[in-house]
């Protein structure tokens, strides 16, 4: 964490593309791509009775609205994809983000709010067990994601990123990832960017399990989502 630090106060890239294809090599990307295949299919399979369970929930809520959320957010090298989510707010939560934009409670360009009005009762449940997140499955499936990498961004958080900051959209957006069980919404947007930063540069299998399996853990023992 130390030589990233430097990085980031010389203005030094501490990443490129091409170290990314050389750190990658062909066993880590064919192992990667079939893990996430095979992890999305498995989810999808075994958690339908779930995803029944969610979406009649929402519906019984708020009948009007659609069960999915779909966003347009920023993926590898900045192309622009659709990322799905359990809808977890109102229908008209995105008109309603200018009006609370000034009570963000995490620092940098993301927004968070811990008691965020726009949240219904069955989104905050499946927010705090990370539930909301799991049609990301289907975004993995088409490759637009990874079951482990950088959270993908928003376009309005990605037109304030620095140089330095952009370096998170050199690999492939994650459903989960090393700022997530590192105590997700405890952690500031800096941090976020320094653990994503610090997964590109060590990321092999190994890693992408045990960040899977503490992810697992997190579903069941929810570490601060919200």
């Amino acid at each position: 964490m130390e030589q990233l630090q430097q990085n980031k106060d010389t203005g030094e890239a501490l990443v490129s593309k091409k170290n990314i294809a050389v750190a990658e090599g062909r066993f880590y990307t064919i192992a990667k791509r079939l893990i996430d295949v095979v992890g999305a299919l498995l989810g999808i399979i075994f958690l339908l009775w779930l995803f029944i369970i969610v979406a009649i929930a929402i519906k019984i809520e708020d009948p009007k609205g659609p069960v999915f959320f779909k966003q347009k957010r920023i993926g590898k090298n900045g192309r622009e994809f659709n990322m799905y989510k359990f809808r977890s707010m109102v229908s008209n939560a995105e008109e309603l983000l200018e009006a609370l934009l000034d009570k963000n409670e995490v620092s940098g360009a993301m927004f968070k709010m811990k008691r965020d009005p726009r949240v219904t009762r069955i989104g905050a449940f499946i927010r705090s067990k990370s539930i909301d997140e799991l049609p990301q499955l289907w975004n993995v499936l088409k490759g637009e994601m990874s079951l482990v990498g950088p959270r993908p961004p928003l376009h309005r958080e990605v037109v304030q990123y620095t140089p330095y900051q952009k370096q998170r959209l050199l690999v492939t957006p994650g459903c989960t990832g090393l700022w997530q069980v590192s105590g997700r919404n405890d952690v500031g947007f800096e941090e976020m960017v320094e653990l994503d930063l610090e997964y590109i540069t060590k990321r092999t299998i190994m890693f992408d399990i045990s960040i899977i399996l503490r992810t697992i853990k997190c579903m069941i023992f929810p570490n601060s989502a919200y």
